[in-house]
């Protein structure tokens, strides 16, 4: 297949994997908010930081880890087959210091991210079940992005999509009908990313004889968690340097009312969607990268990053006109009564997604390709002076 082509399949379909996701981020927004108002929007905006940090250590992990698989497979190399029961296994220790703040301090972790004493009051049900749940999260990222880097990414689509599904649905079952208000938008949340990892991983042990899926973590190799780590540790800081620095802003948003909080953090949501270009197209680059060049093809390498600079520009461009385009009816779908809380998400938008999200989706593609050929100190050195 021409590598052109078989970069934008790959990445098309996480892209529909990503959009699902992104429509359950928006449904549940929008749930709360009709639940709690914009003090629930407020509380989504607190626990954005906290939910960033587990996703850069599992997509650290996940991506460090299906990288170096991919290399190992492009040369017949069988011990490959054991990094994902080493990343299953760093996962479940990387969550168990979430999982007991989410049983012993989720109002301390609440308080830490700026929230006052109300906000935190509210959000202790909700930080509690999706911290007690931290396993599924990075597993779930470990499974996807294995079954990807094996072939099918079509399986990791329709997982996501089927969670998303899932989650929309329960969202409103779970916070209305049955009364369990934000804690049932959380407890949703969990137990479709519960049964989409679950889907995954029974799938693909029945279907591909080169992955070993087992249910629970064996063994350990340093030399593996060395691999996944130098891989993997770039993506991870650019995710936590952007949490840090989120922490540092939520401060000043604070200063300026439930109001300008509200209209931020619906705006942020609504960013993701024109961020999923560049998300899908970085994850694709270091795949790429790393299959080809453990294959000795680095010719293949440089057409691919080509060809991913152009799709990742194009794909950005698009998706960031359709959210500026449409940014006042996005935003009044949330509040629809507080013109105000409409106005300051729209400021938002106008300013935050526009062309610096060019800018990134060329670093994103440079970055990964550097990462998937080895060179990770670069991608790291760009995440610290993005964060500056």
């Amino acid at each position: 297949m021409d590598l052109t082509k078989q970069f934008f399949k790959y990445v098309s379909q996480n892209i529909f994997g990503l959009l699902g996701t992104s429509c359950y981020i928006l449904a549940d927004t929008y749930f709360i908010a009709q639940a709690a108002g914009t003090d629930g929007v407020t509380l989504l905006n607190l626990c954005l930081p906290i939910y960033n940090f587990i996703f850069a250590i599992g997509s650290m992990i996940a991506l460090g880890s299906a990288t170096r698989y991919a290399i190992a497979k492009a040369q017949n190399d069988a011990r490959g087959q054991r990094y994902f029961s080493n990343a299953i296994l760093c996962a479940v220790l990387a969550s168990i210091p979430w999982m007991l703040a989410g049983v012993f301090a989720p109002g301390a972790l609440l308080r830490l991210m700026g929230g006052d004493a109300g906000i935190v009051t509210l959000g202790i049900p909700y930080a509690r079940i999706f911290l007690l749940f931290t396993p599924f999260f990075m597993c779930n990222y470990i499974v996807s992005a294995f079954v990807r880097n094996d072939g099918d990414p079509s399986l990791a689509m329709v997982a996501t999509l089927s969670g998303s599904l899932f989650n929309v649905v329960f969202d409103y079952i779970f916070m209305f009908p049955l009364g369990l208000g934000l804690a049932g938008a959380a407890l949703a949340t969990t137990i479709a990313l519960y049964l989409s990892w679950l889907t995954s991983i029974l799938y693909a042990r029945r279907n591909y004889e080169g992955l070993q899926f087992p249910l629970l973590p064996h063994g350990y190799d340093k030399a593996q968690l060395a691999a996944i780590l130098k891989v993997g540790v770039p993506l991870g800081l650019n995710n936590s340097l952007y949490s840090v620095g989120h922490v540092a802003v939520q401060a000043v948003y604070n200063m300026q009312g439930s109001v300008f909080v509200a209209g931020c953090s619906i705006a942020g949501r609504v960013t993701g969607i024109a961020g999923i270009a560049i998300t899908s197209f970085s994850s694709a680059a270091v795949v790429f990268a790393g299959q080809n060049l453990g294959a000795g093809d680095p010719d293949r390498v440089r057409q691919a990053v080509r060809s991913g600079l152009l799709l990742s520009l194009g794909a950005t461009a698009l998706l960031t006109a359709l959210v500026q385009l449409a940014a006042a009816p996005i935003i009044a779908l949330f509040e629809p009564e507080n013109a105000a809380v409409t106005a300051e998400g729209v400021r938002y938008l106008h300013i935050c997604c526009s062309v610096n999200g060019l800018i990134y989706a060329a670093m994103y593609v440079f970055d990964s390709f550097a990462i998937g050929s080895g060179a990770s100190w670069v991608a790291m050195c760009n995440a610290m002076l993005d964060a500056a």
